[in-house]
């Protein structure tokens, strides 16, 4: 099922980080070969946040808080990273600042004002 859903991890792991209880997510090793290390960046930027995130070799495990705090985040030029944590930074306490999030225009063009759209309504 993984490699279905191998690019959607990084925002699932930020969605961990509100869900009750514990989140495993494994079998998902081929994340450290993206455009960068999915697993280590995301758990990295994450903890950053306030988040209970362990970095595990092939997968993440994530206690869910219900809560985050804004910070500046790296993107590591990543798109689905900086995708992922502007997500967290609406949903954080806090103003969140994302290093380099025009490697998003990569999968997304427009995402910005997409997402403006989508908060607004």
């Amino acid at each position: 099922m993984i490699p279905r859903v191998i690019d959607e991890i990084p925002i699932l792991a930020v969605v961990a980080c509100f869900a009750r209880g514990k989140t495993v997510i494994k079998d998902a090793a081929e994340l450290r070969v993206k455009e960068t290390d999915r697993i280590k960046a995301i758990t990295m930027e994450l903890r950053r946040m306030g988040a209970q995130i362990e970095e595990k070799r092939d997968g993440i495990i994530i206690e869910g808080t219900g809560e985050l705090k804004g910070c500046q985040c790296q993107s590591y030029k990543d798109h689905r990273i900086a995708m992922a944590l502007i997500i967290a930074g609406l949903a954080a306490e806090g103003k969140t600042k994302i290093v380099a999030p025009e490697c998003i225009e990569i999968s997304f063009p427009g995402f910005e004002d997409t997402l403006r759209k989508v908060v607004r309504d």
